[in-house]
């Protein structure tokens, strides 16, 4: 079991690790260049949302670990929302065109029930744990991508049936996905790490998945339970979009918690603990030819000091979304069902909102720690936080045409009603200083006769 960490010191920098790796993280004024509509030689630059990107503030640097997805390609183009807007692949959310629909988990027919059990895992501990429900994920998109319709796809619902009129094998080849006008074959093979019985192929899902389109959907979402692949060298896959073609699949299958210990991935320092220096240090000093580097002067007090929790909601929204994080029992030592239920449903719906993004045009981001990064381990996923910077935030909001004030009461709502969940309990309280702050900035804006929006 883990020792146990008070995270007394959080980074709002890169580790240590993301320089050796050649990661250079855009500037402080490329940054605020990038959320904005305008390109600075245009003239006066129009901002889209107000300036959240204090290096000390809400929006921290990619963390940057060994293994990370920015370690793996430090050199991974930005992209601001002027190229975002700009950009000729990119599909617009238009009026009786705007609605992202959740298809839920295929049904099995009863001849090859068998492949339910493709969903267990072989290596999970004995706990305890309900997966995600459809309903719940598709009410979190609904504030996440609030100012855009979010349903369940309607019936007939989709269900797996065998493929083809040859012998009955409980390891077949392919299986049939029966949709309301066609049944689509898709690939299966053996689980490469034995982890799952079997594995469906990713590519074939997306493709049976465009075919469910709705005439008035923006995007598709299809969950599914079973472990799946895309490519021969892959060993799993936990989601992908096809965004020109705006439909996504997700598997929950990985991010069950009984897998956490097999797949090495750590509670104690998922979002927001994944800020703590303790534990940056710690990961780098186990890379080939990193050490931590000494702490540099000038830093500011969030960085270079040591608080007391109860005074951590004073700082930052970072702060305050450990101490929340931290105000619930601990998931390493004796958890609850409940609580490892509702993790389970939080990483679902991050990925969900990840993968719509890109549906949205929004590329994986290279600017802030921001849920739209890509990612290149079970591990550095639980380290991401659920929410967008200030560039990709922009995005959506110029997309969905939401208020930014609205969306952020819309997610908090939802997290209330998840009250066991780490990720929704810390993610709440990182929510609440933004709106305290909205607040007063909107009553000083009024109190000078000047408008609230920029």
């Amino acid at each position: 079991m883990p020792v146990a960490c008070a995270h007394e010191i959080l980074s709002f920098d890169c580790s240590p690790y993301g320089s050796q790796a050649g990661y250079s993280r855009p500037t402080a004024k490329q940054r605020e260049n990038a959320a904005t509509l305008e390109p600075a030689s245009k003239g006066k630059l129009k901002r889209t949302v107000p300036d959240d990107a204090g290096d000390s503030g809400p929006f921290s640097a990619p963390l940057v670990l060994p293994g990370d997805d920015l370690s793996e390609d430090p050199e991974y183009p930005p992209q601001s929302i002027h190229e975002w807007q700009t950009d000729e692949d990119r599909n617009e959310v238009k009026p009786g065109k705007n609605t992202i629909y959740v298809a839920a988990p295929p049904t099995i027919d009863s001849d090859i029930s068998f492949v339910k059990s493709w969903s267990e895992p072989k290596h999970a501990d004995s706990i305890s744990v309900e997966a995600p429900k459809i309903e719940e994920v598709a009410e979190y998109l609904k504030a996440f991508y609030h100012g855009m319709p979010v349903k369940l796809l309607p019936p007939p619902a989709l269900r797996l049936t065998q493929w083809g009129d040859g012998k009955l094998s409980k390891t077949p080849r392919y299986i049939g996905l029966n949709t309301a006008t066609e049944c689509v074959r898709i690939r299966t093979r053996a689980s490469q790490d034995g982890v799952f019985a079997r594995q469906l192929n990713l590519d074939d899902l997306l493709d049976a998945a465009i075919s469910l389109l709705p005439d008035d959907a923006f995007a598709l979402l299809l969950l599914v339970p079973f472990d799946i692949y895309e490519s021969p060298d892959d060993d799993f896959a936990c989601g992908r979009a096809y965004g020109g073609s705006r439909v996504a699949v997700i598997s929950t299958a990985r991010y069950h918690p009984g897998l956490d210990r097999y797949q090495k991935v750590d509670r104690m320092h998922s979002w927001p603990a994944s800020h703590c220096k303790r534990y940056i240090d710690a990961c780098c000093s186990e890379a080939d030819n990193s050490k931590p580097k000494k702490k540099k002067s000038g830093k500011s007090a969030e960085e270079s000091g040591s608080f007391e929790p109860t005074s951590y909601a004073a700082l930052s929204p970072l702060h305050a979304a450990v101490v929340a994080h931290e105000a619930l029992p601990s998931l390493e030592e004796s958890p609850s069902s409940a609580a490892l239920s509702a993790l389970w449903l939080g990483r679902a719906c991050r990925t969900a909102s990840h993968e719509l993004g890109h549906c949205l045009g929004i590329d994986h981001c290279v600017y802030y720690a921001c849920s739209m990064q890509g990612t290149a381990s079970l591990a550095e996923d639980a380290r991401q936080p659920p929410f967008l910077c200030p560039v990709d935030l922009a995005k959506m909001l110029h997309a969905s045409g939401a208020d930014r004030e609205e969306r952020y009461r819309a997610i908090l709502d939802f997290c209330s009603k998840h009250p066991q969940c780490h990720l929704f309990a810390a993610f709440a309280a990182w929510i609440r200083p933004r709106l305290s702050e909205d607040s007063a900035n909107s009553k000083r804006t009024k109190a000078s006769g000047g408008s609230s929006r920029d």
